[in-house]
């Protein structure tokens, strides 16, 4: 990796010299040029039609060449032509090309009008493209300035806050993490929340590529134009059976025409722990473990485990592109990046490094036209044992010094947590390539053939192990657990799309044809005892004998995939519109006897704006909405519906045939059922209908969606332990009959950005949305998702599915204080004279019902600002962490906890920490997400006008404050952990600190 970090900076700085020698021939280039020699100068101003105001770093190219300019700051260009030269093009995202005819003129200033207004724009849909106005689906479209800045190591951190109705909550505050992103509530039991995510029209598998963090990591954010969120059925039915949690669309960047652009973009990051909880410190904790009659082990110290335990991250990110067009018949863009995260926990980053390739090309007169893209990425993540130390940092006792004599201070019993770092290791390397083509062919006017050719591939070599430490008991001999994991996805897909469009007709017809492979494989090594000699024991040789045995697991599954879609939009006037889809899915998860399901969906809007009878002279756009539509739902094990048998000689699987055995050995092994055939096993499907209206007001200036749905999800897949004791397998899967999950909700997203003016412009958003959340004729009283772990605490509900109740509600007993015996005392809820199991209730969901965001962004001349906030309400967390540690029991055996444990004076150092509510708390924050100071400055300042076209410095800073009332790390909880196969959700157990992160970056573009 060192090797391929020094050519990639050294390609990046002679492609930077390669353009300044290219802009500057007097600098040295002996290059000929691709033209003519010059023959004359010309010079102009390019303005915005509608303000008037200049446009600086528009492309002005002489047609047919690669020769051309910029503007500068105040719009102004200056351009040497060769005397044959005819036309310049004007070209500037956002703006219409023009071409403009030289005319033998000097000068010429030109006018560029904005791209169609925000009623024509293309919004990505599923295996295509719509204009806005003629969307019929909930759809949320964000555009790579809207993103959310700072150091963002996946794609799902850029979405939070800033689209209605879509949840992101990170699990931890590692680098990498993994993410829940919920768009319109928890619909499943098993198949989590994760949306399909779909990249450059290729489709992705959630399933594991075994590394432990997000699966998305892979994916450079610097390489993503936009993302669309489709979140009702109409948006999502034809991605069928996988499109029940929504699906989420990614768009990568391509070239524009115009010159050649080169772009660099480099920023270092500092992060430190955003909020430490408040242990005692060495004196105070020596007098709180005397006030509670405790035995103090005073070590002479004072020592703050947080501060030692964490560290001051640094970061790194480095990415250069290169991007360009022959007029229409050639585009690429072409990108290199390096990412450098470390976390606050030390032996703790994340590093990737990253290329990508997207190209463009048209032939046969424009008839042919064929996309490619790839994209290769390495991972490297090294994880510290982030549990254990986060233990360790909260109640470590303070008077322990963290180093004796220059090395670590032994401890009775325990391992110092520094000596973890030195002895412990996880590390993780993927290999990753996605690549798809895609060409399609014109038959004739209207009707277009699309073949769509990808795959993705990926493999990952993980480690984790523990050195040999011979002064700790159990640490003697050293482990080593190496896992290989191998995934491969291929995708083969055919469509037809013939287009009408006449005065007052307009209508387009998809029919398509997909086939989805997927083949994953893994491999699990692990062994025991290794010599103490100072190498680490994946260089080591093992033996395997009976006290140390080394262990090998193995499996594969392949997983098939095929769908026929169909879709019909249709416009009338541009007033009325209908979009009606169908799509039939088969999959191999499936039993023989539902391979298929059916997933239709219809939608309808009305322009009133188009109406001859409208006239508002403040409305300039109303659109109402309403679609119903049905998705599915696959994500379940594969071959669950097949009959499985192993071998066993537990309990009466086995009979002693042979009458010399004498002991178990000599018994032959039994056959028995691990799982009996299911072919009638069949689809979870949601069914979602919305009614939304789409605005905008006083010119355009104030825009905004308003939508209500209501989602419901039934014929809901669980694996479930049989009613009947006498059953040949302990569990099996089923649909549960009549059992629904129920969500609606109201989404609002609003956005007002100021009348264009010379030297100051704003704009100000947001968004907030409501989530009822609802489990209804559930057959089981309670569904744990969440339980207690530790010891006398494992196994003990927190939450769950409870009929008539939200999902993960925590359901518990109700605590009522100390009681004069020093003991919990517990509500009797139902009045019968004792406190028991049946006194507990429902006392809070873990999930809100209220999540909002808002966004601010000013320009004031080059100077700008963002600010990004986003909340959450509604909703409680349960502090596993205060249970497992902060007890007076801890305190008085000479382990840190905060004032939490010394409450209640009167509690007994004996009281167990059973859970209740006196660990439940509220889970409503706000928080400053990230806010982005920018400065654009002017190159011929610094002399290189001509050569740079932006030059751009930032200064960001993350997670900046949170307002809360939880007390520990984080109010955005979700440890990522499952139960039984059931996601979990609010229980906050040791969970990774988050960072607060000042990054100071600059942009340039040549």
């Amino acid at each position: 990796m060192l090797l391929f970090k020094q050519l990639l900076y050294v390609f990046i700085i002679q492609a930077v010299a390669f353009q300044f020698v290219s802009a500057n021939p007097a600098s040295g280039s002996t290059m000929e040029n691709a033209v003519q020699a010059v023959d004359g100068t010309i010079t102009g101003t390019v303005v915005d039609a509608e303000t008037g105001n200049p446009l600086p770093g528009v492309n002005i190219s002489l047609k047919g060449t690669t020769t051309g300019t910029s503007s500068g700051i105040k719009g102004r260009y200056e351009l040497n032509v060769p005397s044959l030269s005819d036309t310049l093009v004007f070209s500037f995202i956002g703006y219409q090309t023009r071409e403009v005819p030289i005319q033998e003129r000097t000068q010429i200033d030109v006018v560029l009008q904005p791209q169609a207004i925000s009623g024509e724009e293309l919004v990505v849909v599923a295996y295509g493209e719509q204009r806005k106005s003629d969307i019929t689906g909930a759809i949320s479209s964000v555009e790579a300035e809207d993103f959310n800045a700072g150091v963002v190591a996946n794609p799902g951190e850029m979405l939070q806050g800033v689209t209605a109705g879509v949840n992101v909550t990170s699990a931890s505050g590692e680098p990498g993490a993994s993410q829940d992103v919920i768009i319109r509530g928890v619909g499943s039991l098993r198949s989590g929340t994760t949306p399909l995510y779909v990249i450059d029209g290729f489709v992705l598998d959630n399933s594991s590529i075994g590394v432990a963090n997000n699966p998305l990591n892979f994916i450079n954010p610097n390489d993503i134009q936009s993302m669309e969120v489709l979140k009702d059925a109409s948006a999502t039915a034809l991605y069928g059976a996988r499109a029940s949690n929504g699906v989420v669309v990614i768009t990568t960047k391509k070239g524009q025409e115009g010159n050649t652009r080169m772009s660099l973009s480099t920023s270092t990051s500092l992060s430190t722990m955003a909020n430490k909880i408040d242990v005692f410190g060495a004196e105070e904790f020596r007098n709180r473990v005397s006030e509670v009659g405790g035995t103090l082990d005073d070590f002479g110290g004072s020592t703050d485990w947080q501060d030692e335990l964490t560290q001051t991250a640094q970061s790194h990110d480095i990415n250069f592109s290169l991007s360009g067009a022959a007029t229409d018949k050639f585009n690429y863009f072409a990108s290199l990046g390096v990412q450098e995260q470390e976390g606050i926990l030390k032996e703790n980053n994340l590093e990737r490094y990253s290329g990508r390739l997207n190209m463009n090309q048209s032939a046969l007169n424009g008839r042919l036209d064929v996309d490619y893209h790839i994209n290769a990425v390495h991972t490297e993540n090294l994880r510290p044992n982030n549990g254990a130390m986060v233990v360790d940092m909260l109640q470590l006792n303070p008077t322990i010094p963290v180093y004796t004599d220059g090395s670590p201070t032994q401890l009775d019993e325990m391992l110092n947590p520094v000596q973890r770092y030195d002895i412990y290791l996880d590390e993780a390397a993927n290999n990753r390539i996605l690549a798809n083509i895609a060409p399609t062919l014109e038959i004739f006017d209207g009707l277009l053939y699309k073949l769509n050719l990808g795959i993705d591939y990926s493999v990952t070599d993980r480690d984790v192990q523990t050195s040999p430490y011979a002064q700790l008991e159990g640490y003697e001999n050293g482990t080593l657990s190496t896992f290989n994991t191998k995934n491969t996805n291929t995708l083969v897909e055919n469509t037809l799309t013939y287009s009408i469009d006449t005065d007052v007709h307009s209508a387009t017809l998809l029919a398509g044809h997909s086939y989805q492979h997927f083949y994953n494989e893994s491999r699990a090594l692990s062994m025991e005892g290794f010599s103490d000699n100072g190498i680490e024991p994946r260089y080591q040789d093992q033996t395997s004998t009976e006290i140390t045995p080394t262990s090998i697991n193995s499996s594969a599954e392949k997983n098939k995939l095929q769908s026929f879609f169909g879709r019909i939009d249709y416009s009338y006037d541009s007033k009325y519109m209908l979009t009606a889809t169908m799509r039939a899915d088969g999959s191999s998860k499936f039993g023989e006897n539902n391979k298929y399901g059916y997933f239709p969906s219809f939608a309808l809007g009305w322009n009133i704006t188009e109406e001859n009878f409208f006239n508002s002279s403040f409305i300039d756009n109303l659109k109402l909405r309403a679609s119903w539509g049905q998705t599915g739902n696959q994500e379940i094990p594969s071959k669950i519906t097949k009959l499985s048998y192993s071998e066993s000689r537990d309990g009466n699987n086995t009979y002693p045939l042979s009458p010399d055995a004498s002991n178990l050995d000599g018994y032959p092994y039994g056959t028995i059922f691990t799982r009996l055939a299911n072919p009638d096993l069949q689809w979870e499907v949601s069914t979602q209908t919305d009614v939304g209206v789409d605005f905008e007001l006083f010119n355009n200036r104030l825009s905004g969606t308003l939508d209500y749905y209501n989602k419901v999800s039934d014929n809901i897949l669980l694996e479930v332990v049989p009613a009947d004791p006498v059953q040949p397998t302990s569990t099996y899967w089923t649909n549960i009959s009549d059992m629904e999950i129920r969500n609606s909700g109201v989404e609002l997203t609003l956005e007002y950005r100021s009348a264009a003016s010379k030297d100051f412009q704003y704009s100000i958003g947001g968004n907030v949305s409501t989530i009822n959340n609802e489990v209804v004729n559930s057959p089981y009283s309670v569904l744990t998702t969440g339980a207690a772990q530790g010891a006398g605490q494992t196994g003990a509900t927190i939450n769950g599915y409870i009929n008539e109740e939200p999902i993960g509600s925590f359901y518990m007993l109700e605590f009522d204080g100390i009681g004069e015996d020093g003991l919990n005392q517990f509500v009797d809820t139902n009045n019968d004279g004792e406190v028991l199991e049946d006194d507990r209730t429902v006392v809070g969901s873990a999930l809100p019902n209220l999540i909002y965001g808002v966004q601010f962004n000013m320009n004031y001349k080059n100077l700008g600002l963002g600010l990004n906030f986003n909340g959450a309400s509604g909703h409680k967390i349960y502090n596993h962490t205060a249970m497992s540690i902060f007890n007076k029991g801890n305190l008085a055996s000479s382990f840190n906890t905060t004032d939490f444990a010394t409450e209640y004076p009167d509690e007994a150092a004996t009281n167990s920490n059973t859970v209740s509510t006196r660990y439940l708390e509220d889970g409503d924050y706000i928080r400053l997400n990230n806010a982005t100071l920018s400065y654009q400055m002017r190159p011929e300042l610094i002399g290189l006008e001509g050569v740079i076209r932006n030059l751009q410095l930032t200064l960001t800073g993350q997670n900046l404050f949170v307002l809360t009332n939880y007390s520990g790390y984080d109010p955005e909880v979700n440890t990522g952990t499952t139960m039984s196969g059931i996601q979990t959700f609010g229980i906050d157990h040791f969970t990774y600190p988050s960072a607060r992160t000042f990054q100071l970056g600059v942009n340039l573009s040549f």
